[in-house]
């Protein structure tokens, strides 16, 4: 599975001496922005599990869907954290197919998917309704003032936040403890009534055993890279909504949340059942 990478110089503070998560992503989703560091190690975990392309594409796909959904329920501010690089349909792109009138803020702390995502906006956005911050989701008071400062999210009205295939990564504090759900309820009590938070997190809960070890031999390989991973039971996972009201229908696997949301040229997965897709999403509205 050979794939050209990106322009040979990278964006300054690139690691080229490890494989980066939203590299190895944008790999699985068949992107360009990754080096061969990103591929190797993607085909070594492709070889032991050659359904994580579906997982990834499929999480992709939940992406597209609640921004639709979402669309149709009124929201037109979306604060994606963790937003990754720019591959297979981002937020405002599948916002924009439902209405013309969407604003997006792009967040990661990854320099690659930053550069990307400003090179597109640059090209196809409206600095009005779009706007790219290198930021750390770890530090969300911090974040959501950088937020602010871009000047295209109207905190008075309802925003939708995503979180997105990021809560898997461990988010390590200064004790080195994983402060991913503390973050997240931060994120919670910063947003107004009425707006929705977006989550999707890789469970190892309900899958079939043999997805299961399969699993175990991922966070493997991942956990010795500069990457370390963790996955959540379901029951952390539906923890992270806090006390927001469950979109129907609730939390579910991937391709089983809201289907009818499917893009006409949506792929087809590889999934013999939808626990093997192995995410386990929820979208939950602040009361």
């Amino acid at each position: 599975m050979s794939q050209r990478g990106p322009d040979p110089f990278p964006p300054e503070g690139v690691d080229l001496d490890h494989p980066s998560v939203a590299r190895v992503y944008d790999y699985l989703l068949g992107g360009t922005a990754n080096w061969a560091i990103d591929r190797v190690f993607g085909e070594k975990v492709l070889t032991g599990f050659p359904v994580l392309k579906s997982v990834a594409i499929s999480n992709r796909l939940f992406l597209h869907r609640a921004v639709r959904h979402l669309m149709r329920l009124g929201v037109r501010q979306f604060i994606d954290i963790g937003s990754g690089i720019p591959t297979m349909g981002n937020t405002h792109q599948i916002a924009d197919e439902v209405a013309g009138d969407s604003k997006v803020v792009y967040i990661d702390n990854e320099p690659v998917a930053v550069a990307h995502s400003r090179y597109l906006l640059e090209k196809h956005g409206d600095p009005k309704r779009h706007a790219v911050i290198h930021a750390d989701m770890r530090d969300p008071d911090g974040l959501w003032e950088r937020v602010g400062e871009a000047g295209v999210i109207d905190f008075d009205q309802p925003v939708a936040v995503l979180l997105v295939a990021v809560l898997h990564i461990h988010q390590p504090g200064h004790d080195g403890a994983d402060v991913g759900p503390q973050s997240v309820a931060r994120y919670r009590e910063l947003m107004n009534p009425g707006s929705y938070l977006v989550v999707s997190q890789v469970s190892d809960e309900g899958v079939p055993p043999e997805v299961g070890q399969k699993l175990v031999e991922v966070k493997e390989l991942y956990d010795a890279s500069s990457n370390p991973v963790v996955w959540r039971k379901q029951s952390e996972i539906r923890a992270l909504l806090g006390d927001f009201e469950l979109v129907e229908p609730g939390m579910t696997w991937t391709p089983l949340w809201h289907p009818e949301e499917s893009g006409p040229n949506s792929p087809e997965l590889d999934f013999a059942s939808p626990e093997e897709s192995v995410i386990w999403v929820g979208v939950g509205r602040k009361p």
